[in-house]
C-alpha cells in the first residue's frame, strides 16, 4: 500500500485505502451511454483496516463498508483534500451511505 500511494500519489506512508478511476470526473457520468461501466478500482489496506476497526472500537466489516465508501466516493468525485467545505461535504455523503447499506 505504501508503494502504490507513493507511485500513485507521492506520499510516501501507508494509507487505508486508494481509489484507482478509469472515468474522468470532470465528464458527467450521466452521459455514459452504456448501463455498465467501471468506474475504477478501489485498493483496500486489510491489515490496517483490522487495525483502525480495534482502534475505533468496531468489527471489520464496518469498517470495510467505510473504507469502500470512502473510495467510491472518491471515484464519482469527492475529494475531502480540497478544503473544509469539501471534506464536510464528502463526510456528510458518507454517513448517510453508511447507515443506508
Amino acid at each position: 500500500m505504501r508503494i502504490l500511494n507513493r507511485e500513485y500519489r507521492g506520499v510516501d506512508r501507508t494509507t487505508d485505502v486508494l481509489s484507482f478511476p478509469q472515468v474522468d470526473v470532470s465528464y458527467q457520468l450521466s452521459a455514459i451511454s452504456s448501463q455498465h461501466f467501471i468506474l475504477g478500482d478501489i485498493v483496500i489496506n486489510l491489515h490496517k483496516a483490522n487495525r483502525q476497526a480495534m482502534e475505533y472500537g468496531t468489527t471489520l466489516n464496518e469498517e470495510l463498508k467505510r473504507l469502500l465508501i470512502h473510495g467510491l466516493l472518491h471515484l464519482i468525485g469527492y475529494d475531502h483534500e480540497m478544503g473544509k467545505y469539501a471534506d464536510t461535504k464528502m463526510q456528510k455523503k458518507a454517513q448517510y451511505l453508511f447507515n443506508r447499506i
